[in-house]
């Protein structure tokens, strides 16, 4: 585990990207080593409580999402392919995804329709990703 937490802070060190916060659960695996690594980060390390599964029930309602939604309709070979699969679905997620508790907008809208009486929506664009497995509709201005 300390070779992965080392190889994931070289990897976003790479890309220029900073980790705030780390939360993992109570297992073992995850020493006084491993929060160390990230420490020297000065990225806070929050540990879950002990026998409580629904403390980390963002992330596990994320993974079931990408799972059921993407991930288990297609085969992925590479980890590159992976990569690439996972950033597509990301950005559908946030920018176009409905979610039920935001009323069914997306967290950050990526684009916004014209108010009434500033134009007519006459068609509705279409684009398909990852093969169809995500469909994206936009509103076109005539």
């Amino acid at each position: 585990m300390l070779k992965q937490a080392r190889n994931l802070r070289m990897n976003l060190d790479e890309r220029d990207q900073r980790l705030r916060f780390l939360i993992h659960d109570r297992d073992a695996k995850f020493g006084h080593a491993f929060d160390a690594i990230f420490h020297g980060e000065r990225v806070t390390v929050i540990r879950t409580p002990v026998r409580a599964p629904n403390a980390n029930a963002h992330i596990e309602r994320w993974v079931g999402s990408v799972r059921r939604e993407c991930l288990d309709r297609l085969l992925i070979f590479t980890r590159r392919q992976l990569e690439h699969v996972l950033r597509i679905y990301v950005r559908y997620y946030n920018e176009q995804r409905p979610h039920r508790a935001l009323d069914l907008e997306a967290p950050e809208p990526r684009n916004s329709v014209p108010a009434s009486g500033t134009g007519s929506l006459t068609q509705i664009r279409r684009r398909d990703r990852l093969g169809g497995v995500i469909h994206e509709y936009e509103a076109v201005a005539a």
